[in-house]
């Protein structure tokens, strides 16, 4: 997931998942937890990305899953049409979203967003992650 500070820097953070909500409109969901430390910035912001990520892009996954490891600016080189969101290069699909609804859910918040553009790209293999470890499928 991406977004951009206030200052207009884009972070973002490792999410394990997101959802689809609605297809007319088109409504996207994904979950961050309170104590994030991009929470805030997610909070403050209008809109988001979201970036699904391709088996060679596993480096970025894990750094942007660590402590203190939220910059994007050498994985961000061009950004989405609709909001200017940064927009991972190597992504095999984005969504770019304003949001629509923050709801609280525990210890974590429910940011829905309505898709205002996505991508896809036909070439590559889906990044996943299952029972804590990183995999790939074949083709």
């Amino acid at each position: 997931m991406t977004t951009r500070q206030a200052d207009g820097t884009p972070v973002g953070i490792t999410a394990n998942s997101f959802s689809s909500v609605s297809l007319h409109p088109p409504l996207v969901l994904w979950c961050i937890d309170k104590s994030s430390e991009t929470f805030a910035d997610f909070q403050a912001a209008e809109h988001f990305a979201i970036n699904v990520l391709s088996v060679e892009d596993m480096v970025i996954s894990q750094d942007m899953a660590r402590t203190g490891q939220h910059s994007l600016e050498e994985h961000v080189h061009k950004k989405g049409l609709a909001a200017g969101m940064p927009l991972i290069d190597t992504a095999l699909a984005t969504f770019e979203c304003c949001v629509e609804h923050r709801h609280e859910g525990g210890d974590h918040v429910i940011l829905v967003g309505r898709v205002l553009a996505h991508t896809s790209s036909d070439t590559g293999l889906p990044l996943l992650y299952f029972r804590g470890k990183y995999a790939g499928i074949s083709e």
